[in-house]
């Protein structure tokens, strides 16, 4: 694929999430922490879940972008294993529920609406991230994922983390649709 075209779909991606978060300012707090389950997340939750994956590669990210001494190129060639968990993260019909690494899983901490600033600002950080890597390139700079010894390229890392937004931020359509069911 175009990279500048992948870089388009990604920022574009990106602002739909942040638009979609900022409507989440309207809601109250017994609204963003109502659970239907006790051991499923919250919608403050969701999003906490989200905001620790983004401390983990955001800097990484921004740090490797800053260091790089590859130049841009005009494509972007996925690789299978980038590929599978990019895709891996996007909605489907029939959800297959993933564990998660006990220290990205904010069940039961005690949150509050700050946790939807932390997202938007995050939000800011990675179109502005998107924007510096048309500089470097997005296949040969590397970045080191949650399992430790596995890396991903830069435009790998990038879908991966945007579609795992796009993931858990259905998962808060889901909770906000069976809360609204639950009232009636």
């Amino acid at each position: 694929m175009e990279s500048e075209k992948l870089l388009q779909i990604l920022i574009e991606q990106t602002r739909q999430n942040s638009n979609q978060v900022e409507q989440l300012k309207n809601y109250d707090l017994a609204t963003l922490t109502w659970k239907d389950q006790p051991d499923s997340w919250n919608v403050l939750e969701c999003l906490e879940h989200l905001n620790l994956y983004g401390a983990f590669y955001l800097p990484q990210i921004e740090h490797k972008i800053k260091n790089a001494t590859s130049q841009g190129e005009p494509e972007f060639n996925s690789s299978f294993l980038g590929d599978y968990f990019a895709k891996s993260m996007l909605p489907k019909s029939k959800m297959v529920k993933m564990k998660t690494f006990k220290s990205k899983n904010p069940i039961r901490a005690q949150l509050d609406k700050k946790v939807i600033d932390i997202f938007l600002t995050q939000q800011l950080q990675l179109i502005d991230l998107l924007n510096k890597s048309r500089n470097v390139s997005l296949n040969k700079v590397k970045i080191t994922t949650t399992f430790p010894l596995l890396t991903l390229k830069l435009g790998d890392t990038f879908r991966f983390l945007i579609n795992h937004n796009i993931r858990h931020l259905h998962q808060v359509d889901g909770v906000l649709s069976k809360m609204k069911i639950n009232k009636r």
